[in-house]
């Protein structure tokens, strides 16, 4: 008969086990108020024995592995003498459930490890490996979520019970189950007679760094799989850094910079030296569907893929892929209230509800609200954002769910375009300087509608359905006012503007997936149709403004009667169908190899020359790769890939653009090391871009397409907690990018905005007992050396090294938290446009406090 455990739980164990007992009330697990006391109690009892046992340093040797099925699911016994002085230690990540066992040495039989597929229903693999030469590991994936466990001892050896989650649990996107916050997440009891020991789970990572990601590959794989550069920004990450947009959380990542802010309204970047793509969800999110700066209040998390990715996503740039996950619906009620405060009048109240609708759990929902006013460090820039983000999931059977999820956006802030340039750098002026008319405003409505239906028919084959439509107003009044190149004596010259653009995107995505095996090879193929459709209609008019002197200003402007300068539509219609096989020859050896057709229509409607311009394009898109693993904790891996982007317009005899080709090759090394707490990659590559429009030699008028780019580079990456407590997340990034061959721009001009070196560090310690248990504090430095602010290489953006801290402290429900950014108040540029640059912040301090109930 199994039985509870009663004694020889391990000081790593009790410690784990007492911090989620601690904070318990505040993170809604299902252990009741009952149990939660007689857990505390029974575990103080245990202190003063616990602190003064010897370490336990006997190796047990386990000798046989067995698979039961029972009737909730199946039964793992490892088989040993010694089952009482087995201590797991475990977590979940994505769909599985992973326990550490130290001191322990897998000694089978036939000297192999032990692995089961599709034992039951409901759990895709069991495996039990040794981990290293003293302790082993139990991996067991579930089909939609991680399989609730029971641990029991048994005269035949330590007894996991698995029971495996309803289909109907999936996420409505390919991601790792959710829950609030990072809390630790106590198994449930069993309702039978047998009573498990409190085995106790972590959270979704150790640390700062994830498992697995579904960016690359669009199927849930783990990240030592993937044959390509690939890094994730967990939301634990965006928490302590205070991060309140996109770019404060993607500077984390090896190659990443930012590229322009189109007049202090939006974010852009750039990857390894060109144009970086931005999606969310899996849905191109480009200016068609977001022109102002993206909200972290509904990022659960950001995947950024590394590489042309054309062979997934249809036409890009050869930089690769900034995917946003945002927060979907918790099993578990949640509800967290937070303020933020901060200097130049920032205030920031957010809101983050989640949990059932109804008692069977059918019905799931989260809100995310964030409302924002401040003013600047910069002259009469001031800001307003409201943010709404609903989501609602419904489990419409075993095998079905539904999710619809919408995000409405509105920001009212001036377009500033920042200092200008004088001669080959930017003008030595306050960074606080405004060259704009003060009554300068833009106003813009953003939103964004989703719909997912994922089914599984069985455990093997999978569709995922989803179909968005997003809407973008923008108005800017005739107050906008530009120049961006004065002369020596400070004098800008301006031009006044007025603009309004309306804009929809609709995008079906369709994915099939089935697994299956050849003899002994495994597949995981995935089949995809994409179908796209974008509108816009744009109108502007400018006229001359003046001029302005930039080292002693008057806000005082003349304008001319304003002109017409555009008035177009566009209408854009794509088609993409793709194929990938995820192939296991062996357990050490992947290949991923995938090809995409597009097609692609785009007919532009000039209204102002009665004009009309048809751009028509297609292309192939291959991607090989493959994973070497010579050990457990390295993955060597090497990938070709292949990208395109339309080009509109025709050449001098009248041929239409061909598309623009990026081709990638790339070799790295993946490691993870400290029992997978900490994470790393390393990467090599170059990327050649070729179709470029340059200048036709036989006349100026024209354009042909002999321009060529390349960059080349190496990456590092690391992630995760070193310690207890102590997490870490740092990059680096030497990146030549250039041009190789053009009629404009001179040969070997570095690419705008690419610093040859780029890197970050930052890390935080939390103590875990103690009177200052809860409190922790971090630091970190972001530094890049310069780059140059156009291709003309006419001018240079300093180099600089940020330095920024933190403070914290977590009880029970209460978090509050305080950010110092740019500690030094060192002067920098955050992206350039046509001549200007941006100035970053100065020394800024930025205060939290968060309520869960």
């Amino acid at each position: 008969m199994k039985s509870k455990r009663q004694s020889g739980i391990s000081l790593v164990s009790f410690v784990f086990t007492l911090i989620a007992i601690l904070i318990q009330p505040a993170t809604g697990s299902e252990v009741s108020k009952q149990n939660f006391v007689s857990y505390k109690h029974d575990y103080v009892n245990k202190v003063a024995s616990l602190l003064v046992q010897e370490p336990v340093s006997q190796v047990v040797k386990v000798t046989g592995v067995k698979l039961n099925s029972t009737s909730t699911g199946i039964e793992l016994v490892l088989q040993t003498s010694l089952g009482e002085a087995l201590k797991p230690i475990a977590k979940t990540e994505g769909n599985s459930f992973i326990a550490d066992i130290p001191n322990v040495v897998l000694e089978l039989p036939d000297g192999k490890e032990f692995r089961s597929e599709n034992p039951v229903k409901g759990i895709v693999s069991v495996t039990v490996t040794a981990l290293d030469a003293s302790s082993i590991r139990v991996i067991v994936i579930g089909e939609a979520s991680s399989p609730k466990v029971e641990l029991f001892d048994d005269p035949e050896g330590l007894v996991f019970g698995f029971t495996p989650a309803p289909s109907s649990q999936a996420q409505t996107q390919p991601t790792p189950p959710q829950q609030p916050g990072n809390q630790t997440q106590p198994i449930q009891p069993s309702a039978s007679g047998d009573q498990p020991i409190e085995l106790v789970v972590t959270g979704e990572q150790d640390g700062y760094n994830s498992s697995d990601a579904s960016t690359a590959t669009k199927t849930d794989t783990p990240l030592r799989d993937i044959p390509q550069s690939i890094q994730v920004i967990p939301a634990t990450v965006i928490q302590d850094q205070g991060a309140v947009r996109l770019n404060e959380a993607v500077r984390n990542v090896s190659g990443v910079a930012i590229s322009s802010t189109t007049g202090n309204t939006n974010d852009n970047y750039i990857i390894r030296g060109f144009d970086a793509n931005v999606y969310k969800n899996g849905f191109l999110d480009d200016y068609y569907s977001t022109g102002t700066f993206r909200d972290s209040a509904n990022i659960e998390r950001v995947e950024v893929l590394k590489g042309p990715a054309s062979v997934l996503f249809g036409r890009l740039e050869p930089s690769g892929v900034i995917n946003v996950v945002t927060k979907k619906p918790l099993a578990e009620p949640y509800y967290n209230l937070s303020f933020t405060a901060g200097s130049y009048s920032f205030y920031r109240p957010t809101l983050d509800f989640s949990g059932p609708l109804t008692e069977d759990g059918k019905l799931g929902y989260r809100l995310n609200i964030a409302y924002e006013n401040s003013g600047s460090f910069r002259d009469f820039v001031h800001t307003e954002r409201f943010l709404i983000a609903p989501v609602i999931t419904w489990k419409i059977g075993d095998n079905t769910n539904l999710t619809l999820e919408g995000e409405y956006l509105h920001v009212e802030n001036p377009l500033d375009r920042g200092l200008v340039t004088i001669g080959n750098k930017i003008a030595d002026i306050p960074i606080s300087r405004y060259l704009s008319d003060p009554r300068n405003q833009l106003v813009a409505d953003e939103s964004k509608t989703y719909l997912t239906l994922n089914h599984n028919f069985n455990q093997n084959l999978s569709l995922r359905t989803a179909f968005r439509v997003t809407t973008q107003l923008y108005t800017n009044n005739r107050f906008d006012v530009e120049g961006f190149s004065a002369s020596n004596n400070g004098i800008l010259d301006l031009t006044g503007n007025a603009r309004n653009g309306y804009f929809e995107t609709y995008f079906l995505q369709n994915d099939l997936t089935a697994k299956f095996k050849t003899g002994s090879v495994k597949h995981t193929v995935l089949l995809g149709v994409e179908l796209g459709k974008l509108y816009q209609a744009q109108k502007g008019e400018s006229g001359n403004a003046g001029s302005i002197n930039i080292f002693n200003p008057v806000y005082n402007f003349s304008y001319d009667p304003y002109q017409p300068d555009y008035d177009s539509t566009e209408n854009d219609n794509s088609f993409g169908i793709y194929l990938q096989d995820q192939i296991s020859v062996f357990d050490n050896l992947k290949l991923l190899v995938g090809g995409r057709f597009d097609t692609y229509h785009s007919k532009t409607q000039d209204l102002l020359n009665s004009s009309t311009t048809v751009t028509d394009s297609d292309a192939f898109s291959p991607r090989v790769g493959v994973v070497y693993q010579p050990t457990k904790e390295i993955s060597l891996f090497a990938n070709y890939s292949r990208s395109f982007n339309p080009v509109s317009g025709t050449a001098k005899n009248g041929d239409a653009f061909e598309p623009t080709r990026g081709t990638g090759y790339e070799v790295g090394i993946k490691g993870d090391f400290l029992n997978g707490r900490l994470s790393s990659t390393l990467a090599f590559y170059t990327v050649n871009k070729t179709n470029v429009l340059t200048v036709d030699p036989s006349d100026p008028n024209f354009s042909i397409q002999v321009g060529e780019q390349r960059a080349r580079g190496i990456e590092l990456d690391i992630a995760g907690e070193i310690l207890p407590g102590w997490k870490v997340i740092g990059s680096y990034a030497y990146t030549n990018a250039e041009i190789t061959q053009d009629n404009t721009f001179p040969v070997e001009n570095a690419l705008a905005t690419t610093p040859r070196n780029i890197g970050s560090l930052w890390t935080t310690y939390t103590f875990q007992t103690g009177s200052l248990e809860g409190f922790g504090f971090g630091g970190g430095i972001f530094a890049a050396s310069k780059a140059y602010g156009d291709l003309n290489n006419s001018y240079t953006v300093p180099g600089y090294v940020r330095t920024d801290a933190a403070i914290f402290y977590k009880k029970d429900r209460l978090r509050a938290s305080v950010n110092f950014k740019n500690l030094f108040s060192v002067r920098y540029f955050e992206g350039t446009f046509f001549g200007s640059a941006n100035p970053a912040a100065p020394f800024t301090v930025q205060g939290t406090i968060s309520w869960e109930f």
